[in-house]
């Protein structure tokens, strides 16, 4: 099986091409152990919403929502545009993003 490929970006390079739609990139200056990390956390959170979901448990639901929020603001995905942010400020919004997950996981243990 091979692994697939990278996804279309447009020339720009600030979004991804997916089925014809536009999806907001990850900001490229975050160090890949930093992203893949962020990464982690966000399908973590994905599959501790769909738990949620199965056992109609609304308030894990919004937690892991919350998570996965958080997650894309980190990976620059939501929120401000990382291309409108000094590099500063992109730096601070993922290291928060990456402490903020990482203590969740810390309180609530970690997500399946």
């Amino acid at each position: 099986m091979n692994p697939p490929a990278d996804p279309e970006r447009t020339p720009d390079g600030r979004y991804v091409v997916v089925n014809h739609r536009k999806w907001r990139a990850t900001d490229p200056e975050i160090p890949e152990d930093v992203a893949a990390r962020l990464r982690h956390h966000l399908m973590a959170a994905r599959r501790a919403v769909a738990a949620a979901r199965r056992t109609a448990d609304a308030e894990a639901e919004g937690r892991a929502r919350g998570r996965v929020h958080t997650a894309k603001v980190a990976l620059g995905e939501r929120g401000t545009p990382w291309w409108e942010q000094p590099r500063e400020a992109r730096r601070r919004r993922w290291e928060s993003g990456v402490r903020q997950l990482d203590l969740a996981d810390q309180e609530e243990g970690p997500t399946p």
